[in-house]
């Protein structure tokens, strides 16, 4: 009964964020995979390292920018596999850069009162929080990586 209502509520969605979800789920299954394979070789994938993004965006970016984030934490949860910070960084950063929009994944660690060490991964674009922005404040950033909009650095290399 639950998976019968779960589907009417899908398809009484509109298509374009139906389209969002299924995209969600192959880049949490991307993202899944790229965390299986050694740091080393997935870190060149992410972006410019030790760099961010500005801070700043485009105000008719929100609307996307949102609908990404609802996405991703919702499909997250469907998911057979583990879709927790880093694959759903990792997957944001992908459908942002699909949608020309610059992001900055970051990489932190923290000491638990137990003293046992934990990582913790976001992903921010512009003055908004895609994904991991629950408990970021606890950790200590170790790594950055900025994605910029492609047509802003082509933008920047036609004025020099």
């Amino acid at each position: 009964m639950i998976l019968f209502k779960k589907i009417r509520t899908f398809f009484g969605l509109g298509s374009q964020m139906q389209v969002m979800l299924l995209e969600a789920y192959c880049y949490l299954a991307w993202g899944r995979y790229l965390k299986t394979l050694n740091f080393s070789r997935v870190a060149p994938t992410l972006g410019k390292s030790m760099s961010e993004t500005s801070c700043s965006t485009k105000t008719s970016d929100k609307q996307t920018l949102q609908n990404v984030s609802a996405a991703i934490h919702l499909m997250s949860r469907y998911t057979f596999w583990e879709s927790e910070c880093l694959v759903k960084a990792i997957a944001g950063m992908k459908m942002l850069e699909k949608r020309r929009i610059e992001s900055t994944l970051y990489l932190g660690t923290a000491k638990e009162k137990t003293g046992n060490l934990v990582a913790h991964a976001w992903l921010r674009s512009g003055p908004y929080y895609i994904s991991g922005s629950e408990t970021m404040n606890k950790f200590t950033v170790v790594a950055s990586f900025a994605k910029e909009n492609r047509n802003k650095k082509a933008e920047g290399e036609k004025n020099e």
